[in-house]
C-alpha cells in the first residue's frame, strides 16, 4: 500500500478543517465522468485564455524562443492548444481522487516495458526520467503494468501550502506509489537497496534550478537552458538503469507511455551524458506534439550570470574548457556552460 512520505509538519486544526472541505469538494466533482469534466474544461479554458490571459506574456515568450521558424499564427494554435490541454491536465487531475484502477488501466497504454523488465529480472533498479510533459500526474498510474516484485516511488517537491501538500500526497498515492520527498531520496533508495529490495523511481527533472546550485548546461528549445543534475548523480551512484519516458496523449483522458532505454549500467559512463540524453530526448517530445509542455512555467528566467553570481559569493569557480558545450567547472558536481 503507498504511503505519504510527507516531510511537512502536522496540519493545526484550521488547516485539517480546510483539508477536509477541500478534499470533499474535490472528491465529490471528481465522481463525475471524464466527458462531463471535459464540458467544465472546456469553460475554464474561455475563463483562464479568454478572460484571464494566465501568464499568457510567458507563454508566448516562451513559444516565440523556442519556435522561431514557425510563423506567429501556428504559435498562436500552440498557444491555444495549450491552455485547452492544461484546463484538461486539471480536471484529470482531479479525477484522479476517485478514478478506478480499472478504467486507469483502459486510459493508459504502454510500451517498451521490456527495458524495465530486463532490469529487474538482472537484479538492477531503474531510474525513470520524466518531466512536465502531457499529463504528468497520470504517469502514478504507470506502475499498474510495473513488475509487483519491485518497490515504486515517485519523487516530490514539498509544497509551502501544508494543505495542499497533504492533498496532492493523497491523490497521488491512490494507485500504489509511495511519494518520497526529494531531501529524503538518497538516503531512503540507499535502505531500500541494503534492504536487497529493487527500487523504480520517478524523477520529473526539467524544472529550473535554484541560483545556489550549479546545474547543467546545454542548449534546449532553441536557447541555453540549465538542467538540475541531481537524478543523474544519483542514478549513477546507484548503478540504475536509466530510463525516459515518452508520453504521447493519444487523444482526450488516453496516453501512452513509452520506456525508452538510456543506459543500463550507469554507474561508469561519463558525467552528464545521461542529462544531456535526457534533455534531447525531451525536446524530441515536445517538438512532436508541442502544445503539452508547461509553457506556463518561467522556465529561461535564470541567466548562466545569475548562477554565477550566485557561487561566487560563496567561492569563485575554477573555469576549464569543457567538450564544445562551453566551459565548465566540476564543483559541487555541477558543471558550467558559458
Amino acid at each position: 500500500m503507498a504511503k505519504n512520505m510527507s516531510a511537512t509538519a502536522p496540519l493545526l486544526w484550521y488547516e485539517k478543517i480546510f483539508f477536509g472541505i477541500l478534499y470533499t469538494l474535490i472528491w465529490s466533482v471528481s465522481l463525475l465522468p471524464l466527458r462531463v469534466l471535459y464540458i467544465f474544461s472546456d469553460g475554464l479554458y474561455l475563463l483562464v485564455y479568454k478572460v484571464v490571459g494566465y501568464r499568457r506574456r510567458v507563454v508566448r515568450k516562451n513559444l516565440s524562443l523556442s519556435f522561431p521558424e514557425k510563423s506567429e499564427a501556428e504559435r498562436r494554435v500552440i498557444e491555444r492548444e495549450f491552455y485547452h490541454f492544461f484546463c484538461d491536465y486539471i480536471f484529470e487531475t482531479i479525477k484522479l481522487a476517485t478514478i478506478s484502477k480499472e478504467e486507469m488501466r483502459r486510459r493508459l497504454s504502454v510500451s517498451g516495458m521490456e527495458h524495465i523488465e530486463r532490469a529487474i529480472r538482472n537484479g538492477r533498479s531503474v531510474s525513470i526520467f520524466l518531466g512536465h510533459y502531457c499529463n504528468w500526474e497520470w504517469v502514478t498510474g504507470f506502475g499498474l503494468f510495473l513488475p509487483e516484485e519491485a518497490f515504486l516511488g515517485q519523487v516530490y517537491h514539498v509544497l509551502e501550502s501544508k494543505v495542499m501538500d497533504r492533498l496532492l500526497l493523497k491523490v497521488r498515492s491512490r494507485m500504489g506509489s509511495e511519494n518520497i520527498p526529494m531531501a529524503e531520496i538518497m538516503r531512503r533508495l540507499v535502505k531500500e537497496r541494503s534492504n536487497g529490495q529493487l527500487v523504480i523511481i520517478g524523477f520529473i527533472s526539467d524544472q529550473s534550478p535554484i541560483v545556489y546550485n550549479i546545474p547543467y548546461w546545454t542548449t534546449f528549445m532553441n536557447q541555453p537552458t540549465p538542467f538540475i543534475n541531481g537524478t543523474e548523480r544519483l542514478t549513477k551512484k546507484l548503478d540504475m538503469t536509466a530510463v525516459y519516458l515518452d508520453i504521447t496523449r493519444m487523444k482526450r483522458g488516453h496516453y501512452n507511455l513509452n520506456v525508452v532505454l538510456m543506459a543500463e549500467e550507469t554507474k561508469k559512463i561519463p558525467d552528464w551524458q545521461l542529462t544531456q540524453q535526457y534533455a534531447e530526448l525531451l525536446e524530441a517530445s515536445i517538438r512532436r506534439q508541442p502544445p503539452y509542455w508547461l509553457w506556463s512555467h518561467n522556465r529561461w528566467k535564470r541567466k548562466p550570470e545569475d548562477f554565477y553570481n550566485a557561487v561566487a559569493k560563496d567561492k569563485q569557480p575554477n573555469t576549464q574548457a569543457s567538450n564544445g558545450k562551453g566551459q565548465g567547472t566540476n564543483k559541487d558536481n555541477g558543471q558550467w556552460f558559458h
